[in-house]
């Protein structure tokens, strides 16, 4: 998560949509930032309003806007998929190296998800608390050239950010009988990324 003072505006980090990249370009322009642990640099929404808006809100006004990007959600699992089957993950509990990206799919899909499958939904990180505002500009990963447009004139600069996590590559086909199951358990996901700007 970065905060901009003077272009009251915060990038809020939704993993594997290629805000590790962004975060490199944009570091050294920010006022605040929480990178490093996951549960620090990934901080949901909710958490954001809760407990760091009051504190930039002693900045002064206007209050803080959101930035958020979205991917595809079934590319986001075939790539979390991919960075997962990386050979530094083996031997732990979330590496996909040793399993098939349809059982990922059935482990993503099952109540009691497998450690390897339990990555979470992009509609949770950007849920907000309870009569409190959506994030404000909602983006697309497919789209990123309209996301780096909208920062550089907030932020007066041009942003170029490095193509960084790389995920390696593996055979994410899928049987169709499962994809349209997971594509009709990801409804809501892809109506929340369909609405993002492009």
């Amino acid at each position: 998560m970065l905060a901009f003072l003077d272009a009251r505006l915060v990038l809020l980090s939704v993993p594997k949509t290629g805000t590790t990249a962004l975060e490199t370009a944009l570091r050294p322009h920010a006022q605040a930032v929480l990178t490093g642990h996951p549960g620090l640099k990934h901080i949901e929404l909710r958490a954001f309003q809760r407990f760091l808006a009051p504190v930039l809100d002693r900045a002064g006004a206007p209050r803080f806007e959101t930035v958020a990007v979205l991917r595809e959600p079934v590319d986001r699992l075939r790539s979390w998929y991919r960075y997962n089957a990386r050979d530094e993950v083996i031997g732990r509990a979330d590496s996909t190296a040793r399993v098939t990206f349809g059982q990922f799919i059935e482990g993503y899909l099952a109540p009691d998800q497998p450690a390897y499958a339990r990555i979470g939904r992009q509609s949770w990180f950007v849920d907000p608390l309870p009569g409190r505002e959506p994030v404000d500009h909602l983006f697309r990963y497919e789209g990123m050239d309209a996301c780096l447009a909208f920062l550089s004139g907030r932020l007066g600069r041009r942003i170029a950010p490095p193509r960084m996590n790389v995920s390696p590559e593996a055979d994410t086909s899928l049987d169709p009988a499962l994809e349209r199951r997971l594509r009709e358990a990801l409804a809501d996901e892809t109506a929340l990324w369909e609405g993002a700007r492009h």
